[in-house]
């Protein structure tokens, strides 16, 4: 047997893997900054003011960040559960090197006002054919991993990634449909009611997929590693799989309730997010039970808090976002904070936690060392991470409904009992906890950094590792 095809491709894995702790500060930081701006609205300056850091805030976090720690955990999990190299190394670096290379265009059109206007979708369209070729890249890797796989069994994580990578695609292609007009400037392929709808199918995906089935698949493969655990059922975890991407697909007109959209597809989209709740609830188990027989590991094990603490988020996220998506409770919370506080409890307490969880599990085994730097400063990382994010989302919950309260109040003669910007001045107090929240959890992933640096420097590239032999249990 030849070394290529004795080894694993760690190099790229390393890559991804240190970028989203640098993408999760950046992203995280220019979160911190436009809270800011809400509390002091001196600090709006220039061509950096809210409204252009905004996306790039929600771009870095989401697609820099979150994207890094996919891209990473995938390489990795589907190499040591399919006992086989990545497909094609050129074709991985092509995937690291042209995603790194959106970021960066992200990070320079945002702020200057070159956008398509679209949530999660700015982006203008050149650099939407270079996500689509990168995407691309990383289909055929993956794929093209398990295709020559070493094990008859494809494991559930490989499913999850699987049909991230494939519904993405799809939406992203879909919903990026533009008339160029020039170099910098596109129109969307989609005029009114429709455009709305085609965005908030793809939007609230990007969400069922981007940031939940691609890091479920993350879930599937590091809670148990790092549990020492096998899956609670592993028939659940094929259950969990097929009944939420179906159910998925149709929750996105939730967005849209008391709009122009046809109230048939709205109460559309208000049923299948109801469903969407026993599929999610049903992973959230899944995880969670996985513990079974090892709870005391939490006491003294900093990545497992990350990796359990996430699926706390998760669930409490998945029960909250169906239960904002019935018509009368979307009546008081949209529009409001309580969205946003919803979105951060879920983008924060699920998909930061649980990638942060699997960075801190993967980075010694890239650098050839036991165990982190500091075992200690995960511990101090958690409880700074734990108490930001609790802040942030309770002080949005309460800012929520008390906005959706005041803009809903009516004096006994019809008129409005607050003006707008009287919810306005009453929001302040909780835009500040906001702040502290926000800054706490950067203030972690500063902590991070420290230990992976200090691990780095201590350990050595480990680019290539043995491919474990198949065996009757893998991974």
């Amino acid at each position: 047997m030849s070394e290529t095809q004795s080894t694993y491709n760690y190099k790229v894995v390393r890559q991804f893997a240190v970028m989203t702790v640098i993408w999760g500060i950046v992203g995280m930081l220019v979160g911190v900054i436009i809270a800011a701006q809400l509390v002091w609205p001196d600090l709006n300056l220039g061509f950096l003011h809210f409204g252009r850091l905004r996306p790039l805030h929600t771009n870095a976090v989401i697609f820099a960040f979150g994207g890094s720690a996919l891209f990473a955990t995938s390489y990795y999990v589907v190499q040591r559960t399919c006992h086989t190299r990545l497909l094609w190394d050129g074709l991985a670096a092509f995937t690291f090197w042209g995603w790194q290379a959106v970021i960066v265009l992200a990070a320079i059109t945002l702020p200057l006002g070159i956008t398509q206007g679209k949530e999660y979708a700015e982006l203008e369209w050149p650099i939407d054919i270079l996500i689509t070729l990168v995407w691309v890249a990383y289909a055929v890797v993956f794929f093209g991993t398990i295709a020559k796989r070493k094990v008859t069994h494809i494991y559930v994580a490989n499913w999850f990634y699987g049909g991230f990578i494939l519904a993405v695609a799809l939406l992203h292609v879909v919903n990026s449909a533009a008339i160029p007009v020039s170099l910098t400037k596109s129109y969307s392929a989609y005029a009114g009611v429709q455009d709305a709808m085609v965005q908030w199918w793809y939007g609230h995906n990007a969400v069922g997929f981007f940031l939940t089935a691609g890091f479920l698949g993350m879930m599937y493969y590091f809670v148990p590693k790092q549990a020492g655990r096998p899956v609670y059922s592993y028939r659940l975890s094929v259950v969990h799989f097929w009944a939420l991407i179906f159910t998925y697909m149709w929750a996105g007109p939730h967005h849209l309730h008391y709009t122009a959209l046809p109230d048939w597809t709205q109460s559309v989209g208000m049923l299948f997010s109801l469903i969407l709740l026993a599929p999610s609830w049903g992973g959230m188990i899944n995880g969670v039970m996985t513990l079974s027989g090892a709870w005391h590991k939490l006491r003294d094990d900093p990545i497992l808090k990350f990796l359990i603490t996430s699926l706390s988020f998760y669930g409490m996220s998945t029960f909250e976002g169906p239960m904002m998506a019935i018509k009368t409770v979307n009546a008081l919370s949209h529009y409001t904070d309580w969205t946003v506080g919803h979105v951060h409890s879920g983008a924060l307490g699920w998909v930061a936690m649980i990638s942060i969880g699997s960075i801190y599990y993967l980075l010694p085994r890239l650098y050839g060392k036991p165990e982190m730097f500091s075992v200690r400063l995960i511990t101090v990382h958690f409880w700074v991470a734990t108490i930001g994010v609790v802040l942030y989302i309770a002080s949005m919950w309460i800012a929520g409904v008390m906005q959706g309260l005041m803009w809903r109040a009516v004096n006994a003669d019809g008129t409005l009992t607050y003006s707008f910007v009287e919810s306005v001045k009453a929001s302040y107090p909780f835009w500040a906890i906001r702040f502290v929240g926000g800054v706490l959890f950067l203030s972690g992933m500063l902590i991070m950094a420290y230990n992976m640096v200090k691990t780095i420097a201590g350990g050595r590239s480990v680019d290539d590792a043995l491919v474990l032999q198949p065996a009757a249990n893998h991974a």
